[in-house]
C-alpha cells in the first residue's frame, strides 16, 4: 500500500550535500521524522564516494572539505577513498542522529494539495512543504556519441564503471576527457597498458601554483553565473584548470599525458582523425564526467529552455520551494556544507511567511 506521509522538509541524497543539508536542519530545531526526512537511494553510507575505484586512495584526493561540526581525522592515505568517506559518512549520521533512510528511491515529484510538494518514492509518498535536491550527478554517467562507435569491436566504458588500472594489461587504451578523472586514469594505466592515447575537445589547461580564496571565488562566480542564466552548469575544474602537480609533471615529461584534438570517427579497431591519422585501440575509456541527476523533478516543469534550471543562490527560481544543493557552484565538497546551510535558512524564511495549511 502506498503510504503518504507529511513532514516540512524532504531531503533527497545523502552525500555531502544532503549530510550537511540534514545536520543545519537539526541544528536549527528540525527534528528527523517528525519535521524531515533523509532519502537515500544506495544501500549504504559514503553518497558517490563508495563508488570510487579502489586506486583512488585517500591521499590522491584533492580538496575534500570535512562536514560542517565533525572532522575527518587520521585517515590512512593508502587506503581507498571509497573507505575512508563511507565510515567517516557513516560516523557523521550517527554523531547527529540524521536517521537516514535507505535504500529508498524517488521515482518523481510532483504538485500536490494545499501547496505541498508529493515526493514518490519505493517506500511510499511524502507530502512536503519545501524540498532539499542532493542527488548530486554519479548516477548519470554522460556517453558523447560519435560516428562509428556501435561498430567498435573492443570494450567502452565510463569512468562510473573504472575499477583500477589492472584490467587494462596488455592492451592499448584510448582514454577521452580533459578533467581530472581522465588524467588520473591515464597516468594510472600507463604502466600496465600497452599503449595509452589521450584525446580532449579543448587543450587541457594546467593550473600551476596555489589556488587561493579569490581565485576559487572567480572560479564558482563563472559556474555560477551559467546556472542563474538557466544553462546546464559546467564542473568548476573546467573553469580552474587541472592542478600541475609532481605526477602530472611527470606524465607530461613521459608524454603520458601528450594530447590528441578529438577523433572524427570510432572504427571497428580504434579511432580515426580526418587528416587521416588513426589509432589502434582495445578499450576505449570515456572519462567525459557526468550530468546532474534530475530525471526525478520533470513533473514539476522546472528546465528552462537552456537545458538547465534557473537557479538564485540554492532555490529553483520557477519554484521556491525547491532548493537545488550539490547543483553548479555548490558541486563542491566545500560549496556543498556552504549550500546546505544556505538552503536551511531560506527554507526557514519560507515556512515561517507561508505556515503550513493546517496551522
Amino acid at each position: 500500500m502506498n503510504t503518504l506521509r507529511e513532514v516540512d522538509v524532504v531531503v533527497v541524497g545523502a552525500g555531502q550535500a544532503g549530510l550537511s543539508s540534514a545536520y543545519h536542519l537539526r541544528r536549527t530545531g528540525f527534528e528527523p521524522d517528525r519535521d524531515f526526512v533523509v532519502l537515500d537511494r544506495p544501500a549504504g553510507p559514503g553518497g558517490a564516494w563508495q563508488f570510487r575505484w579502489p586506486s583512488l586512495t585517500y591521499g590522491k584526493v584533492h580538496g575534500m572539505h570535512a562536514l560542517p561540526g565533525m572532522e575527518l581525522t587520521g585517515a590512512d592515505p593508502a587506503r581507498p577513498s571509497s573507505e575512508v568517506v563511507a565510515a567517516y559518512f557513516a560516523d557523521y549520521e550517527r554523531a547527529f542522529d540524521l536517521r537516514v533512510r535507505r535504500p529508498v528511491e524517488v521515482t518523481a515529484v510532483r504538485e500536490g494539495p494545499g501547496g505541498r510538494l508529493l515526493v514518490e518514492t519505493s517506500d511510499g509518498t511524502w507530502a512536503t512543504r519545501a524540498l532539499i535536491n542532493a542527488t548530486g550527478t554519479w548516477d548519470q554517467p554522460f556517453w558523447p556519441r560519435y560516428p562509428g562507435q556501435e561498430t567498435f569491436r573492443g570494450r567502452q566504458l565510463h569512468t562510473a564503471q573504472y575499477a583500477g588500472p589492472e584490467e587494462f594489461t596488455g592492451q592499448r587504451v584510448v582514454v577521452v576527457g580533459g578533467g581530472a578523472s581522465g588524467t588520473q586514469h591515464l597516468l594510472e594505466i600507463a604502466p600496465y597498458a600497452a599503449a595509452t592515447t589521450w584525446v580532449t575537445r579543448r587543450p587541457p589547461v594546467f593550473r600551476d601554483g596555489p589556488f587561493d580564496e579569490d581565485a576559487g571565488r572567480a572560479a564558482v562566480a563563472l559556474v555560477e553565473e551559467r546556472v542563474r542564466q538557466g544553462l546546464p552548469p559546467r564542473s568548476v575544474v573546467s573553469v580552474t584548470g587541472l592542478p600541475l602537480n609532481d605526477a602530472v609533471r611527470q606524465g607530461l615529461k613521459d608524454g603520458v599525458l601528450d594530447r590528441r584534438p578529438m577523433f572524427d570517427r570510432i572504427t571497428p579497431d580504434g579511432v580515426w582523425w580526418a587528416d587521416g591519422q588513426q589509432v589502434t585501440a582495445d578499450v576505449i575509456l570515456w572519462a567525459t564526467g557526468f550530468r546532474a541527476s534530475l530525471r526525478h523533478l520533470t513533473p514539476l516543469g522546472l528546465r528552462e529552455p537552456g537545458g538547465g534550471i534557473r537557479v538564485d543562490g540554492t532555490r529553483a527560481v520557477a519554484d521556491p520551494r525547491i532548493h537545488l544543493v550539490g547543483y553548479g557552484p555548490s558541486a563542491s565538497t566545500i560549496g556543498a556544507n556552504r549550500a546546505g546551510r544556505a538552503a536551511v535558512r531560506d527554507i526557514r524564511r519560507l515556512l515561517e511567511e507561508e505556515p503550513a495549511a493546517a496551522a
